[in-house]
């Protein structure tokens, strides 16, 4: 699914991946954050670290209406508070995508799938 921006010169089509992309290259700027986690949890319920390149796959992107929702599988760093960290990945988040690419986020949920030890 594109979410279509008009301008004054034409219309943007803007992917569902471009932004997901932008979403979970952003939030490895935040401290106190390892990581991307996989979606899905592992049956032993350890959660999987996503490498470098598959930032868009711990982020999911949902437009409902004209709402557009992130949701973001993270792995923070042991020592950290864990509300500060996700609140500074949703402000970053929110500033980035509205500033980048102009789009307004409604909501971004942060699911916290472990804490890891950062190396």
């Amino acid at each position: 699914m594109t979410i279509e921006l008009s301008t004054e010169f034409g219309k943007i089509f803007v992917t569902n991946d471009v932004i997901a992309t932008l979403a979970g290259s952003a939030a490895l700027d935040c401290y106190g954050l390892v990581g991307m986690a996989s979606r899905k949890q592992l049956k032993d319920g350890i959660a999987e670290l996503l490498g470098q390149g598959n930032l868009s796959r711990g982020v999911e992107v949902r437009r409902e209406a004209d709402r557009l929702e992130i949701d973001l599988y993270i792995i923070v760093s042991y020592g950290t508070k864990i509300s500060v960290v996700a609140n500074n990945v949703q402000t970053k988040i929110k500033y980035i995508l509205n500033e980048v690419v102009g789009l307004h986020v409604d909501d971004v949920n942060i699911f916290v799938q472990g804490v890891r030890v950062a190396r």
